[in-house]
């Protein structure tokens, strides 16, 4: 795994879910149980105590049975807090700089982390890590840089790499005469067969925008190569009015227009786990989803994630510049920690557990895929080894791993990058309209 390699700027990855409800009980119960510190100091010097925020869904149990093992021999006790919903950024943002800030934080790395740096809120890691290597040693460089802004550490990887896939479900390929497409061209064909069994050929959940963002990214890629994005991301406006940004976007249109997704997907959530439940129950052929579509088909339809649920790389584009091998997604999810808090010791003993045996055995049983330095020795004990296994080499021979463009970008451009992506997709503006929206990001 040393020659994995990825392009990045420096945002990383995101995993995302569930309602929004439960964000009211989460901020009231960190003021309950951080109290009042003026500001300056966290409520862990009151309560003897870490507050660990994480981004609510089906993985939270790995993270509860890390607390707890933590917890069996720290007299600093961790108690974890979760935000359940697709806005756990914006929801972050409420309490970041308030009393009620925990001490240990979810997040995508530098991309989702750069303004807390600017604001003087986060603390450097190094001097945890020149105490012990291991915290950087233990992890792939490619992927422990994410975290780095302005030359500083400021998050340990937690989770797993996230690339972008396209999952399948296996009996509804086979009854229809389908295998897995491998071009462009192939997936067109694919469409048109399921179409016309009645099967809603590509399940998306538009409610929340960003999986439909996926599909720009990966078209984008294998259209244009990588390189594109990063010229946009670097300022340049030039590069989303380029020729291959508009071939890019024609195609977009053209698998709309073949009717890939049904009529109805903007009404249809990943967050709810509408369009994975499209998939488990056959009424819809594929899905592009992060890797952690498996971690919530797991959950929730556990037969359909052993034995129905399918997975391959995106289509190769004849004639494009983009590597097929190319991905798309999230290199890691991080732990940052507030320069406030009044336990870093005990911080840095929690951080220490991300690179256990214990935590990469847990991941993987969830279909997770760490990218700890020691994951290569459980593979096989993963909740599928094939698929735990499929990952590792899709990701490891990638010539580019491209972030998501919503965490590639300040977190301020999210709205504008949905909207667009929104609005492109359902016809409510044309080429010129997307353009023009994304080259404003230039100067936002």
């Amino acid at each position: 795994m040393d020659s994995l390699r990825v392009r990045i700027r420096s945002g990383a990855s995101r995993n995302r879910f569930a309602a929004i409800a439960a964000t009211t009980t989460l901020v009231l119960g960190l003021t309950a149980a951080c109290g009042s510190s003026g500001g300056s100091t966290s409520g862990s010097a009151d309560s003897g105590t870490i507050h660990v925020l994480v981004y609510g869904d089906s993985g939270n149990t790995v993270e509860q049975q890390i607390v707890d093992t933590f917890n069996k021999t720290s007299k600093v006790k961790a108690v974890l807090y979760t935000i359940p919903g697709a806005d756990y950024q914006s929801k972050l943002n409420t309490i970041i700089n308030t009393p009620q800030a925990p001490d240990i934080f979810f997040n995508w790395g530098g991309g989702s982390i750069a303004p807390y740096v600017k604001d003087n809120l986060l603390l450097p890691l190094d001097s945890m890590i020149a105490k012990d290597p291991g915290l950087k040693d233990n992890f792939l460089p490619s992927v422990f840089n994410t975290a780095v802004v302005d030359g500083k550490s400021y998050g340990i990887p937690m989770r797993g790499t996230q690339p972008v896939l396209l999952f399948d479900n296996k009996q509804v390929l086979a009854s229809a005469g389908l295998s897995v497409p491998q071009t462009w061209n192939d997936l067109l064909g694919d469409v048109a067969v399921l179409k016309a069994k009645g099967i809603i050929p590509i399940a998306l959940g538009g409610g929340d925008q960003w999986p439909t963002q996926m599909w720009f990214e990966y078209i984008y890629d294998r259209v244009a190569g990588p390189g594109l994005f990063e010229q946009a991301l670097a300022g340049d406006k030039a590069a989303w009015s380029s020729p291959d940004s508009v071939k890019a976007l024609g195609m977009v249109k053209q698998l709309v227009d073949a009717g890939a997704f049904g009529s109805n997907f903007d009404s249809v959530k990943f967050t709810d786990g509408g369009s994975p439940a499209l998939l488990a129950k056959g009424r819809a052929a594929f899905e592009l989803m992060g890797s952690w579509e498996y971690s919530t088909e797991q959950s929730s339809d556990p037969d359909f994630a052993k034995n129905g649920l399918g997975w391959s790389a995106f289509p190769a584009i004849t004639g494009g510049k983009g590597d097929p091998a190319d991905i798309v997604g999230n290199t890691n999810n991080f732990y940052s920690v507030l320069k406030k808090t009044q336990h870093p010791d005990a911080v840095a003993a929690f951080l220490k557990l991300m690179y256990s045996d214990e935590f990469v055995q847990a991941q993987l049983a969830i279909g997770n895929l760490p990218t700890t330095t020691n994951t290569p020795t459980f593979l096989s004990t993963s909740a599928s080894p094939g698929y735990s296994q499929f990952q590792f080499n899709l990701v490891k021979a990638a010539p580019s791993f491209q972030l998501s463009w919503d965490q590639a970008y300040p977190p301020a451009a999210t709205t504008t990058i949905h909207t667009a992506v929104q609005e492109f997709f359902d016809g409510k503006t044309d080429t010129n309209g997307f353009i023009q929206a994304m080259q404003s990001l230039a100067t936002s």
